[in-house]
């Protein structure tokens, strides 16, 4: 599927307001709500639109600390990974997880708890007994600068 200005359109509106009602966004971009709804459509199915989210405030929900993890693994193999892969998906303080290059660790994990004794206990009583988590570096972020969802459409 090739993108025209109305599909880019449609795309950046979404980012903003995932709860745009049709009308607004064909008002919006210049179609009338039939044409809109179907690209919309068209976009979900084409998989450009993956999902709809709600942004919650995180301070409001009592989680005050994020930190970011740096994770070193004892072996790289395919099997070590998709299990740590597999174990640090089940924790719900995990809000992302990467695999980099560049750095002496293997992954970086972005987390947020209550405090730092929660973190204390999600670090040594999970991340650490993941099997084959051979040394942890983390940071601890003092103030979002640049917090973004939304992705540059070209």
């Amino acid at each position: 599927m090739t993108l025209d200005r109305y599909d880019r359109q449609i795309l950046e509106i979404l980012q903003q307001d995932g709860r745009i009602s049709n009308q607004d966004l064909a008002d919006k971009i210049g179609l009338s709500t039939s044409p809109c709804l179907r690209r919309v459509r068209a976009l979900e199915n084409a998989g450009f639109i993956t999902g709809y989210r709600t942004l919650l405030d995180a301070k409001k929900l009592g989680l005050s600390l994020m930190a970011l993890i740096h994770i070193s693994m004892d072996h790289h193999t395919p099997e070590r990974f998709a299990h740590f892969e597999q174990k640090i998906n089940e924790l719900p303080e995990v809000l992302e997880c990467l695999l980099i290059t560049g750095q002496a660790a293997d992954y970086q994990l972005k987390i947020i708890v209550e405090d730092m004794d929660a973190y204390q206990i999600l670090l040594l009583n999970k991340i650490t007994r993941i099997e084959g988590v051979s040394g942890v570096q983390s940071s601890f972020v003092m103030r979002k600068v640049v917090d973004k969802t939304a992705l540059p459409i070209g």
